[in-house]
């Protein structure tokens, strides 16, 4: 009874706050909330989590609105890629990734003996991922997932996340009301979810426990694990910019097309001072950012003069993706993200 006159009062406020608007003016089913967590508390014991973390996970739930209104509202606002590497490969972010360089030197060489992925892909990824962990996450991931399993659209994948991340506080002995991420569930420096936490968590600094959210070497190592999985190649570089002829064929810059690298420059893929490209026999794929090169083309057709046959055409810049692209897309599945990473980490070196 305590419970349900708490949480019915905890979401009662929370329908007052102006940006909470949710589902018909606040009307929730409590017999679903009640079900949820009652799938929770069923589902986690017979998986043997401890009733201790049981316990604490279903202490006093808190639904949270702005979350539900944060996941069905995510901006369909696409930058350019140009924009999106002006704010991601800012010279702030590596200023601020070379003064981390400098502060986990040691850390950073134990990363790349371990699992062989050079230190400036790790400076990389967490600058990427967290500002090298000054973006701070506020919300208490039970209540996050708790609440993103109410609303439905993803029940499973949220189920499978809260009991993940209750296993692993059972496993490093973490509070797990301790523990808070994005309102997605992503947490600590380099924005892990509790499954892949599970699976590629690796203790770095020699505690006995993994904490990628207090511990800097327990996130490097997490990291480099994962990309070692993925099976990360150091002897391959990311990307190469490159130019295209004029006319050249668009739909081949989504990435999703590999050829030879001998075939890219059968085509008139050139490096950016008109030289070739090495031809050898690696595979490439080829992105740029069609829809920027479309309005190019567009506006160059409009302001030609009508005396003239045909509109001069600017030459297109894109880049080859290698092998480790493809990797950094196991990781996050934006062509714009992985070129970021491959820019970011060219700053490091």
């Amino acid at each position: 009874m305590g419970f349900k006159y708490a949480f019915r009062t905890l979401f009662a406020l929370a329908c007052f706050v102006p940006f909470a608007s949710f589902a018909d003016d606040c009307r929730f089913d409590m017999a679903r909330w009640e079900s949820i967590l009652n799938g929770v508390r069923t589902r986690a014991s017979a998986e043997q989590i401890s009733q201790e973390t049981i316990d604490a996970t279903l202490r006093n739930p808190v639904f949270v609105p702005a979350i539900v209104k944060s996941d069905k509202n995510q901006s369909e606002f696409k930058l350019t890629l140009d924009q999106y590497l002006e704010r991601t490969v800012s010279q702030k972010r590596i200023d601020k990734g070379k003064k981390m360089r400098g502060t986990y030197p040691t850390m950073l060489s134990r990363v790349e003996r371990t699992f062989g992925v050079p230190r400036h892909v790790i400076l990389a990824f967490w600058g990427m991922e967290s500002n090298y962990g000054e973006i701070k996450s506020r919300h208490k991931l039970t209540n996050a997932f708790l609440t993103l399993m109410y609303d439905g659209r993803r029940e499973t994948f949220f189920t499978n996340q809260l009991l993940a991340l209750m296993k692993i506080a059972d496993k490093n002995h973490l509070d797990i009301n301790n523990i808070h991420g994005s309102w997605a569930g992503a947490m600590g420096h380099f924005q892990f979810i509790p499954t892949t936490l599970a699976q590629y968590g690796v203790d770095g600094n020699g505690d006995g426990r993994v904490d990628i959210i207090g511990s800097v070497g327990d996130a490097m190592f997490s990291a480099g694990n994962y990309l070692n999985k993925l099976g990360w190649n150091a002897n391959e570089r990311i990307v190469r910019q490159v130019v295209l002829p004029a006319d050249f064929d668009l739909s081949l810059l989504k990435g999703d097309v590999k050829k030879p690298l001998s075939e890219w420059s059968a085509m008139g893929v050139v490096n950016p001072d008109g030289t070739p490209i090495p031809t050898n026999d690696m595979v490439a794929g080829l992105v740029g950012d069609v829809a920027t090169i479309e309005k190019i083309r567009s506006d160059a057709n409009e302001s030609v003069s009508p005396d003239a046959d045909v509109a001069p055409m600017p030459v297109i810049t894109a880049y080859l993706t290698y092998p480790n692209f493809y990797r950094i897309k196991k990781w996050n599945s934006s062509n714009w993200y992985a070129i970021a990473i491959a820019e970011l980490a060219d700053k490091f070196k």
